[in-house]
């Protein structure tokens, strides 16, 4: 009679081992065969375009937007950049301008999108489910919530990672949004470009001069093309064809050179520029759950 009670009893444990492996499963994101990107909206940031030696006339909006995105690749996940405010630190919901102080005082005023964990579950996906964390650059609104991916490998050049981690970090940063990223598992980037997958269909290319180690990302899609996505190197339009160059870039030398070299191979591999605070053109750009391909 105990052994009959025991195959019972062994068998509802395998039962539910069994449904909990299950559910496991079918909450893993679905394998991809090609790479896919996902647009996630962080909200509206308030700007002033002589800090771009521009005027108001020179640009279609005047304020710029704040995006970050998530590469899905058959061999991983990655996500470029990470907003400008935590969720954790959201002061109300979609729409409610938040302020915030940068480490040099200076005040800065967003009006907030949705958070970022919920348009990555939207795509399907958790913040455990990220492999890869690439920051274009530290300036406060790319890094917000870079510490809920400190789990991730961070990718990041250098230059960039000792100026973070430095005694005096750079007054353009919020240093608390990312001082989980001091033990996480790193590498670091020394060479101009770093293919991420190995395949050559993600890559980290180096465009320093906004910051020390500021970087765009080129992502090759079957279907769209291939893509630039430009972290800093412009934020408006009318800095690339007006040739203006902020007035608060770590070098403006370096990224006159950034800019020549980065338009002179999006002209060789053909790919299109997404410039990631160009509010305009960011609006007609699917947001997750919708994807590029």
């Amino acid at each position: 009679m105990q052994t009959v009670r025991s195959r019972r009893v062994l068998g509802a444990v395998l039962a539910l081992f069994m449904t909990a492996s299950a559910s496991a499963q079918s909450s893993r994101p679905a394998a991809v065969q090609s790479p896919r990107v996902y647009v996630l909206d962080g909200g509206v940031l308030a700007s002033e375009t002589a800090r771009y030696r521009l005027t108001d006339a020179d640009v279609q909006e005047v304020p710029i937007s704040v995006a970050s995105f998530l590469i899905v690749h058959p061999r991983g996940v990655l996500l470029w950049d990470a907003g400008a405010v935590a969720d954790h630190e959201r002061g109300g919901d979609i729409g409610y301008e938040q302020r915030l102080v940068r480490k040099d005082g200076a005040e800065r005023f967003v009006k907030l999108g949705k958070t970022l964990t919920s348009q990555l579950a939207a795509a399907g996906y958790k913040p455990s489910d990220v492999n890869y964390l690439a920051l274009s650059h530290y300036h406060w609104d790319h890094t917000a919530d870079a510490n809920m991916f400190a789990g991730a490998t961070w990718l990041a050049s250098k230059i960039e990672h000792d100026a973070m981690f430095s005694a005096d970090p750079p007054g353009g940063a919020r240093p608390e949004t990312f001082t989980a990223l001091k033990n996480a598992k790193t590498t670091l980037i020394t060479t101009p470009d770093y293919d991420v997958f190995g395949d050559g269909t993600v890559v980290i290319k180096q465009a320093s001069g906004h910051t020390e180690g500021h970087a765009v990302l080129y992502v090759k899609l079957a279907n769209t093309g291939p893509l630039v996505i430009s972290g800093d190197l412009y934020h408006y339009p009318a800095e690339r064809t007006l040739h203006r160059l902020p007035t608060f870039e770590y070098s403006e030398e370096q990224t006159a050179k950034s800019r020549e070299a980065i338009e002179a191979f999006i002209t060789r591999s053909k790919s299109q520029l997404w410039i990631q605070h160009d509010l305009v053109h960011h609006r007609t750009l699917k947001k997750s759950p919708e994807y590029y391909d």
